[in-house]
């Protein structure tokens, strides 16, 4: 479909991304790459030179955001296939990735590293599509840490293609300075942080914590002289309040928060990035295709999943902001939206979980004045989605359910068989 001037959707229902009521038989028009009108239909006057688009039991909403995706890197965690790729070829994965969160209707992510800059200026020149992206470049940690590639055998397998990241492996304080300060010329956007063990790390405990608070201080200083911040894989406790005392502003995972750590990003207005659907990505990769992951791993992906749960119900409750993530490179590409029924699942309302995805979100990148919400004004980042999402939160788990992706006021994908003359429109 080629790209209007002007153009107007019409709908069953809108969700505008703000918390506020859905509106029943809503439109949304906007001119170029701006909105210009959202609201009731009745209270709207298409322009009679108007695309108007149309479809059966559709919901219109903000595109969605993901906070921490990893486009750089294949979908599932296999370690053969890591060993035969060639680092080029890695890279180039990120093509179709891109476009597969695209379609998805995630309009909008943060790459949690493994994805160099030049896939992001790539996006913004259109040599192929795919979201806006704020990006973290590398991946930062100690050594013997979740960051470190080091494997048992000596041999070190990276997960990304290696390709403009800066290696990720820092001790010390002068360490983290300089290494910070490389990841920012490389073109991050933020500094990501390991200040816990993980899963998918050869040769460390998730509830134990890495970095000291001086080391991780030092990456959110270098970070916030050049106007970024800094965002932790935190899975343990104490490994989430180090990162909170030092200045970490989003916190990634959260496995095992206590009251505390909970107390802690209530008082820094800190951020929460559950990633609910990583450890049950990996565990049903391994199951489905044996051999590909180290045993100890899948334990450690088994051994999460219950508190993961848990700990994102109470922080929750405890009213912790809660922004989207899902670790997709982890898991597909293109099945983001999953998060959303995980999330509702374990604790949090369906308007909650979208305004997560939407404007909250927004919020937690710096983008709320342009996106993240449906309000005249802003950049006509839309989708249209078949059903309504606060009845079927797991209309998302199908990709195909999303009909209609508008970034930047172009359609970039569509679906929708019915689309008329405005003049046809009463």
């Amino acid at each position: 479909m080629s790209d209007d001037h002007i153009v107007c959707l019409v709908a069953d229902r809108l969700i505008d991304g703000t918390g506020r009521d859905a509106i029943g038989n809503a439109a949304a028009v906007w001119q170029d790459d701006r909105l210009v009108s959202v609201g009731p239909r009745d209270q709207i006057t298409i322009p009679r030179d108007a695309r108007v688009i149309e479809g059966d039991d559709l919901t219109i909403m903000p595109g969605l955001f993901d906070s921490h995706v990893h486009l750089g890197a294949q979908a599932g965690m296999n370690y053969p296939r890591l060993l035969m790729t060639p680092r080029s070829l890695q890279l180039l994965y990120a093509v179709p990735n891109c476009a597969a969160t695209l379609a998805a209707g995630v309009t909008t992510i943060r790459d949690a590293g493994l994805t160099p800059a030049g896939v992001k200026l790539a996006v913004e020149r259109d040599l192929f599509p795919g979201p806006r992206m704020q990006v973290a470049v590398s991946i930062l940690g100690q050594t013997g840490g979740h960051a470190d590639d080091w494997m048992p055998c000596g041999a070190i397998v990276s997960l990304g293609s290696g390709v403009d990241i800066p290696d990720g492996v820092v001790d010390g304080i002068d360490g983290m300075r300089r290494r910070a300060r490389e990841v920012l010329r490389a073109g991050g956007d933020w500094i990501k942080l390991c200040t816990s063990g993980g899963v998918l790390s050869a040769s460390d405990d998730p509830t134990a914590a890495q970095l000291t608070v001086d080391e991780i201080a030092v990456a959110v200083y270098e970070a916030a002289a050049v106007g970024k911040r800094c965002m932790a894989h935190a899975m343990s406790a104490q490994g989430i309040k180090n990162a909170l005392h030092a200045g970490v502003v989003s916190i990634e995972h959260g496995v095992f928060l206590d009251e505390e750590a909970i107390e802690l990003m209530k008082q820094k207005h800190a951020y929460l990035v559950p990633t609910l659907a990583a450890p049950l990505d990996v565990i049903s990769r391994a199951k489905r295709e044996p051999g590909t992951l180290p045993e100890a791993m899948l334990r450690k992906a088994i051994s999460t999943t219950d508190q993961h749960r848990r700990s994102f119900k109470a922080a929750v409750e405890a009213g912790v902001t809660i922004a989207m993530g899902t670790d997709s490179g982890v898991g597909e590409h293109g099945q983001n939206a999953r998060e959303l029924a995980l999330m509702v699942d374990a604790g949090i309302t369906p308007m909650a979980a979208i305004t997560a995805s939407t404007l909250t979100a927004a919020h937690l990148l710096h983008l709320d004045k342009e996106l993240g919400s449906l309000e005249v004004g802003k950049v006509a980042d839309l989708i249209a989605v078949k059903g309504d999402p606060l009845n079927e939160i797991a209309l998302f788990n199908d990709p195909g359910r999303v009909r209609l992706v508008i970034k930047g006021g172009k359609l970039v994908k569509d679906s929708l068989t019915s689309a008329v003359p405005a003049a046809t429109i009463a």
